[in-house]
């Protein structure tokens, strides 16, 4: 990474670590703190490389990955430890403290269910589990005297339940067991099954027992896995008015963000890093790939579907990206295309909110007005929990608390921003 460009001298780190924000695309396993994975490994007799931090910092979590298949590895490791509900508990609560810890007033923990699930542990208890410990978290945090008191924002959250776009035998008990039970069926076809029952399984856990189960996303390695074979279980999640994301253009082109929101109904791109890339369209049926790629950013900008970018990720996992200021966050930017910062993994990739945004400050020309545009756009096009009355009140509540911030540390508000 480049260190030419300097950050704005008024947009300090303690500024961004005081400012409220949103946390929209955060893997849950690639977010366990490595002491706790240690600890974990150890009580659960899973193997790891080594069993020191600094260890695991060499082996497995690098500053930077071959590709995106050698990025996904370190993610072994973390599900292994958390094949129990204890395990599953504990992770979601230090993940929802992580973020509190830097200022993250909403945060959707993403994970796929169905590699924590076995003979002994079930989708239901799972999911439960996981929103037991960012529950605990989020009350602790909101009994404070400045939140009870009106001076702070609240902790909230959701979960996002993840699909894998593919799996094989070895991936958990489930996987393995499903890919027996219909061995003469076409893999593409039992990927889409697995989907379909877990946007069965998520909506009937969010309307059955009250958890803030607020999305449904495709996760995992996406060359070669398009996101048209799991469109049964999108229209699932979207007859039940569960909201959508999808990994898209983060190892693919434009097609498979394509696929995203015309068969997935996406409401947010993960990533998206590809979309505005002519040279990365495949299909020969596409004769003007200029013209492709235009009317799909605009398609995508028109209707608000916002682009989770991650920038550190991206760097780790993309090998022709150099420098963060070859980013394509600078052209969606400039098409007005709407985008919140995320941290991806806060473990694998090493990283936190604040990094992330201090980063696009420093590399992608970041100022105060669109640093704002930014954040208060994570809480707008978040997948809130509560009604749209409920979560207008609270966007409101961010932005009074943001604005509060900004005249502690620059005397003004930005002008412009939402």
């Amino acid at each position: 990474m480049s260190d030419k460009p300097e950050k704005t001298p008024q947009i300090t780190k303690d500024f961004l670590l005081a400012l409220p924000k949103t946390d929209l695309h955060v893997h849950l396993d690639g977010s366990v703190r490595i002491p706790t994975l240690i600890e974990l490994a150890r009580e659960y007799h899973v193997e790891l490389p080594s069993y020191t931090e600094a260890g695991l910092r060499e082996l497995v979590f690098k500053e930077r990955y071959k590709d995106l298949g050698d990025y996904l590895t370190g993610f072994k490791y973390m599900t292994g430890v958390l094949q129990s509900e204890p395990g599953l508990e504990r992770v979601a609560y230090e993940l929802a403290v992580d973020n509190q810890a830097e200022g993250v007033r909403y945060v959707e923990a993403r994970f796929a269910p169905q590699l924590h699930v076995h003979r002994h542990l079930n989708p239901i208890n799972v999911m439960r589990a996981v929103d037991r410990g960012m529950r605990r978290a989020r009350d602790e945090f909101n009994a404070r005297p400045e939140v009870v008191n009106g001076q702070e924002p609240p902790f909230e959250y959701g979960i996002i339940v993840c699909a894998m776009r593919a799996f094989r035998e070895g991936f958990s008990e489930y996987y393995t067991d499903l890919l027996r039970a219909h061995q003469f069926t076409p893999t593409n076809q039992v990927f889409g099954l697995a989907s379909l029952e877990l946007a069965r399984a998520a909506v009937r856990v969010r309307d059955d027992y009250g958890l803030p189960i607020v999305g449904l996303d495709l996760a995992g390695e996406e060359k070669g896995y398009p996101p048209d074979d799991h469109r049964h279980a999108y229209a699932y999640a979207h007859r039940n008015f569960m909201k959508k994301t999808v990994h898209a253009g983060e190892a693919y082109g434009p097609e498979s963000i394509f696929q995203a929101i015309t068969e997935c109904y996406a409401d947010r791109i993960g990533h998206g890093y590809f979309l505005l890339d002519t040279s990365m369209v495949t299909d020969p049926a596409i004769k003007d790939r200029e013209k492709y790629v235009r009317n799909l950013s605009e398609y995508i900008a028109d209707r608000r579907i916002t682009i989770e970018v991650c920038l550190t990720s991206n760097l780790q996992t993309i090998p022709q990206l150099k420098d963060l200021t070859q980013h394509s966050f600078n052209k969606l930017r400039e098409a007005r295309l709407s985008t919140t910062l995320c941290t991806d993994n806060r473990t694998v990739s090493s990283t936190s909110v604040t990094n992330e945004l201090d980063l696009a400050v420093r590399y992608c020309g970041v100022d105060t007005r669109v640093l704002k545009s930014i954040i208060i756009y994570g809480f707008k096009r978040s997948f809130f929990p509560g009604s749209y009355l409920v979560k207008r009140r609270y966007v409101r509540q961010i932005i009074d608390y943001y604005e509060k911030i900004e005249r502690r540390f620059l005397g003004t508000t930005a002008e412009g921003a939402p």
